[in-house]
């Protein structure tokens, strides 16, 4: 609210202010926080109802789950009495062979249904068979159970139903007994024992801390676990004394429940002050108020309750009584809306020429900076142009300097290649004269032999011409499906005078069709003749002259294309600069140092990648990382 305003900027004479009756502010005060404590009250009452209302329709819920859970097996106990193999055991209980049969017949019959156990005792309270009785250490076979209510119960002639802790496992469970009739007596008693874990799992069926307390007033299931096993009311010693004695709670300790809760309780609960664990290690919420409901199961006999938080009503209540006096004190605002209008006016026509006056200014700097943001732009446009240029004429330039370096390795295998075309060349020219010789004599038998071989010999210089036409090319680099293993044949033909003279080894693992690349197959070959020639250089020293070739497909489905040598390997310092253009190991006057760094531009150009590292054996080794052909669409 903003502060008040003196006469002089409002405006208005000195008369025509308004000083507000002290007496009736009080009153309206008054007033105000009547309504508010009214509303409070009202909202709290009806809250209160809900909360009731809900927590009754929950438990009810709740209640048929926990009947539906302990019921829906309460009936197996009174037709085990049925089965043959139990009554035969009855009267034979020390015949393995019944024993065995009824152990079956109790595991096939607990596997359909699900329980933890079904067992069939005596009448002295010794478990005859059980469904469990495979089990290491949990076998309910030969356990004597005669202290145990259900029994009792059971061997009286009547149907049992006791919630107790197992003695073997300590596993919490419903018990149902039924008594075994031969002729009209009671010979044994079967039980089954039915698991309590899916009550704990239809706790959120509530949304509010509950619990269930069986006939002595023990807490046997909980949603808040330090609950469990407090009474609501101290235990009678006759309670505690036979508790003991048939090992309901299997001498767990019985503490006291951290309220002591009426016994009945009415329709409409009971509220009391108390704090909620909220998890294990955490410290409880502070004490509160909390509505407590129950609920009777009359089958078991157990107590369901439930513990609604008040504070939420309260606080809702709390809310209802501020809006009711908000909103009293709403026609106090609407006579001040009335008062300030004017005012507001005004300061509406103010800030109207202010508006005006910015957007003026903001329109000016708007402008100013469009003409920069269009000058910025045309500068980029430039830019982006040259470097468009730029690029082009780089790629211009390395195309050259990739024709460059053909051309040098033609260069270096003139020698090699002059030296293959000499011998046809020498022996056309001798078989030539001798068929003008032989013509003149006649002898065309002798003529026509002279010149096939001639023929012969011309396309075996045409096999030497065409790939030398063919690796001479200046063309761009387009990429196809490429054969590893004919790229490599290629490039072996052009070095294969000089690796003779070198008496180097070759071994070439490569077989034709079975690897494929996507690249361009001419410049594939430039980047291998240059690998090769170095590998050549490497082993001049070397006693043992190896040269290793391998291609493979890796896990990402590239090609991984090797060269290695025997050589002497490479130093640390030259793997971290050996692709620096101009850095060269040979000696000064032997090579540029441009070899490695053309042919690793030209592998990137085909999606790859050129690593060099040292053979685990000795030497060097070049790893070529090739993409494969692409997968048509289908």
């Amino acid at each position: 609210m903003n502060p008040p305003t003196s006469s002089a900027d409002l405006g208005t004479p000195p008369s025509r202010q308004l000083y507000p009756n002290p007496f009736i502010l009080a009153a309206f005060l008054l007033v105000i926080g009547l309504i508010g404590i009214g509303g409070y009250g009202v909202s709290e009452y009806q809250g209160v109802q809900t909360l009731r209302n809900d927590a009754s329709h929950r438990l009810d819920l709740f209640a048929a789950a926990v009947d539906g859970i302990i019921n829906r097996y309460a009936h197996i106990p009174a037709t085990i009495q049925l089965n043959d193999e139990v009554q035969t055991l009855m009267h034979e209980p020390r015949n393995p062979k019944r024993v065995n049969a009824a152990n079956r017949f109790l595991e096939q019959l607990n596997n359909t249904i699900g329980a933890i156990a079904i067992f069939v005792l005596n009448e002295r309270g010794i478990v005859l068979a059980s469904s469990n009785w495979n089990v290491p250490n949990s076998s309910f076979v030969g356990e004597d159970l005669a202290f145990r209510s259900y029994f009792l119960t059971g061997l009286a002639g009547e149907v049992g139903r006791h919630f107790a802790i197992g003695t073997t496992q300590g596993e919490p469970g419903y018990y149902v007994s039924h008594p075994i009739r031969d002729q009209g007596n009671v010979v044994g008693v079967a039980v089954i024992k039915i698991s309590l874990n899916q009550l704990d799992k239809a706790w959120d069926l509530l949304g509010a801390p509950a619990l269930i307390a069986d006939g002595n007033g023990v807490v046997i299931l909980s949603s808040v676990p330090e609950w469990r096993y407090s009474a609501l009311a101290p235990l009678p010693l006759d309670v505690l004394v036979e508790s003991k004695l048939n090992k309901q709670y299997n001498n767990a300790p019985i503490s006291n429940f951290p309220v002591q809760l009426d016994q009945p309780m009415d329709a409409n609960g009971e509220i009391v002050r108390m704090s909620i664990p909220v998890a294990a290690n955490r410290r409880p919420n502070a004490a509160s108020d909390m509505l407590v409901h129950g609920r009777m199961l009359q089958e078991p006999g157990w107590r369901l309750l439930i513990f609604s938080d008040l504070r939420s009503v309260r606080g809702q209540a709390f809310g209802h009584g501020a809006l009711a006096a908000i909103a009293t004190g709403f026609v106090l605002l609407l006579l001040l809306v009335m008062d300030q209008r004017r005012r507001i006016i005004r300061q509406k026509l103010e800030a109207k020429e202010l508006l005006e006056e910015a957007n003026a200014q903001l329109e000016s700097k708007v402008a100013r900076r469009t003409r920069a943001l269009t000058d910025t732009n045309g500068r980029l446009r430039k830019e982006v142009a040259e470097r468009k240029q730029a690029e082009q004429t780089l790629r211009a330039a390395q195309d050259e300097l990739v024709q460059a370096a053909k051309l040098a390795v033609l260069g270096q295998l003139a020698a090699g290649i002059t030296h293959e075309l000499a011998q046809p060349l020498g022996a056309m020219r001798t078989l030539s004269g001798n068929a003008v010789e032989f013509m003149k004599r006649g002898k065309l038998d002798v003529v026509e032999q002279n010149l096939g071989i001639i023929a012969r010999l011309a396309d075996q210089m045409g096999r030497i011409i065409t790939p030398l036409k063919t690796f001479a090319r200046k063309s761009p680099a387009i990429p196809a499906a490429t054969d590893i293993a004919h790229a490599i044949g290629s490039a072996m033909f052009l070095l294969d005078q000089r690796l003779q003279r070198a008496h180097i080894q070759v071994h070439n693992d490569c077989e034709p069709g079975t690897v494929i690349a996507w690249c361009d197959q001419n410049r594939l070959e430039q980047v291998l003749i240059n690998l090769i020639r170095n590998a050549a250089d490497a082993m001049n020293e070397a006693p043992q002259r190896e040269l290793f070739i391998q291609a493979r497909y890796n896990d990402q489905g590239q090609i991984e294309l090797s060269i290695a040598d025997s050589g002497c390997g490479l130093a640390e310092d030259a793997l971290d600069r050996l692709f620096e253009p101009f850095y060269t190991t040979k000696p000064a006057g032997e090579g540029l140092g441009l070899g490695l760094a053309i042919s690793r531009d030209i592998v990137r150009e085909f999606g790859g990648e050129l690593q060099a590292d040292n053979r685990p054996g000795g030497g060097a080794r070049f790893t070529l990382i090739l993409p494969s052909p692409p997968k048509e669409n289908p």
